[in-house]
């Protein structure tokens, strides 16, 4: 008797929210976290992990993948260079976040000071 049967009829559209396999406890250490060591071997060098897939994966990767990664790269460096970031005296920020299409961080207060 087949009573567990699920279809997906033509012309249905399916999401896949990336978001489940970057908070699956079986892959991080610690996934719900800012933890930058779940990318870095024990001598500190990088390590890739299958399961960051932030510009999917497959016949559905983003086309501007090479130029995202490019661009964000030169961008942190630049910042990370010329500042050191710190909360404010007091505070500690958070990683809550507003649901909407994508993950939108909660309003947080950080000061940049010049290097």
């Amino acid at each position: 008797m087949l009573t567990n049967i699920k279809l997906i009829f033509q012309g249905t559209m399916v999401l896949i929210t990336l978001g489940s396999v970057l908070h699956d406890e079986s892959i991080w250490e610690t996934p719900y976290t800012f933890n930058p060591q779940h990318f870095l071997e024990k001598d500190g060098r990088f390590r890739k992990r299958e399961a960051f897939l932030p510009f999917s994966a497959g016949k559905r990767v983003c086309l501007g993948e090479h130029l995202a990664r490019m661009e964000l790269f030169l961008f942190f460096t630049s910042l990370l260079q010329r500042f050191t970031f710190t909360a404010p005296a007091g505070e500690q920020p958070s990683l809550e976040f507003k649901l909407g299409t994508t993950r939108c961080p909660k309003p947080y207060r950080l000061c940049a000071v010049p290097r």
